[in-house]
């Protein structure tokens, strides 16, 4: 074997690290999870790491320890968002990693056959995974989608045509929960006719609570501040930052495309709202409105 220099020798204790963190995230998940299946390719994975690390360590002849922040900081991104958001976005970091491997292969040739072997099976198992709540991300699409689309294109009218934060912030609620009540009942009816009753109420459930909950934050500046269009500036924010991380989140779990998904609902939200603003502009000035 070729003598490494100590620049080569730090390196491959990096990759340690790393591959010896992620053994223990891996490990970690498949203890605590409560489904079987997602257990055992989680353990797998693990153990995939942990021959990583053993690889490493023949070359650097060292023991090194896992990061246990970052340990800590997956589990807990596991518990919130789920384990498939969280095992791909880890795994996203691990292509970073890649160029660093691939300039050790020119010093240690084995370690690219090795890796790239590993890898390769980690990303079958990955497919593998399955979790409950993203068989719903149709629904909670649906729900998502509608209320930032109506609701933005609503307080932006009802802002310049009524002209009181407290009012407009009644009027959206009135709305918004009026409309959740109507999505869920429509996607249970669409549901209905393709699969079984308790499948179309979850979906219905998942479709009213998404609905629901981005109305309440989309109302919240008006219910803090006195200033209408403040408040409006900070809805239309809040509307873009919903769209961000909901559309991150779903990039990230199902492998799809966030810039083309993120501009697309931004500008629907967005047009809409200022569609409405301006209807609004003239039908009040048409009909001499004053509140």
């Amino acid at each position: 074997m070729k003598s490494l220099t100590s620049a080569e020798i730090d390196q491959i204790k990096q990759f340690q690290r790393n591959e010896i963190t992620e053994y223990h995230i891996y490990k970690n998940l498949s203890a605590r999870i409560r489904n079987a299946d997602n257990a055992k390719v989680l353990a797998s994975i693990a153990e995939d790491e942990k021959k990583h690390y053993d690889f490493w360590k023949t070359y650097s002849q060292t023991e090194v320890k896992p990061n246990r922040w970052k340990v800590r900081k997956f589990y807990w991104l596991a518990r919130i968002f789920g384990v498939i958001f969280s095992v791909k976005l880890l795994e996203e970091g691990e292509q970073n990693a890649q160029v660093a491997y691939s300039k050790m292969a020119e010093v240690i040739p084995e370690s690219k056959a090795v890796v790239e072997d590993e890898d390769k099976h980690e990303e079958q198992l990955i497919e593998m995974l399955k979790e409950k709540k993203l068989d719903y991300v149709g629904s909670i699409v649906l729900g998502l989608n509608d209320a930032l689309v109506e609701l933005t294109g609503a307080l932006a009218g009802l802002t310049f045509a009524l002209q009181n934060t407290q009012v407009v912030a009644l009027a959206g609620l009135i709305t918004g929960i009026a409309a959740s009540f109507s999505m869920g009942a429509s996607e249970y009816l669409s549901q209905k006719s393709e699969g079984t009753h308790e499948e179309a109420f979850k979906s219905s459930l998942y479709t009213g609570i998404a609905y629901i909950v981005t109305v309440m934050i989309l109302i919240m500046p008006y219910l803090l501040f006195d200033h209408l269009y403040m408040d409006l500036g900070l809805t239309l924010f809040l509307a873009v930052l919903i769209i961000f991380l909901f559309n991150y989140y779903i990039s990230v779990a199902k492998g799809l495309n966030f810039k083309r998904r993120f501009f697309e609902m931004a500008f629907l939200s967005l047009g809409v709202a200022a569609i409405t603003f301006g209807l609004s502009f003239f039908i009040r000035k048409f009909f001499g409105v004053e509140l």
